[in-house]
């Protein structure tokens, strides 16, 4: 997100038309529902967390313990559970 200053884009009318609103303040615009990306589909956050929560699962079926998976991970271990019990579902 980055800002834009509302006299660059906005018609001097509607301009002065926020100004009654909101005089000097900042305001922020939600995007349309239709242009919304789901969460981490901008920057490759959800891929990245599916691959890390898939290794967890594959080296706790291995047998590593949870506390060892929540300290390799920066995890705390109710997390760590959480993620297996969310892929033994799966």
């Amino acid at each position: 997100m980055r800002y834009m200053k509302a006299a660059d884009v906005l018609p001097p009318d509607l301009l002065a038309q926020v100004q009654a609103y909101i005089d000097g303040e900042y305001l922020y615009i939600p995007r349309r529902e239709s242009n919304r990306k789901p969460w981490g589909a901008a920057n490759g956050r959800k891929a990245e967390t599916r691959t890390r929560n898939l290794e967890i699962y594959r080296r706790y079926r291995e047998g590593i313990s949870v506390n060892q998976l929540a300290e390799d991970y920066f995890l705390a271990p109710k997390s760590v559970w959480k993620i297996i019990a969310r892929l033994r579902e799966s």
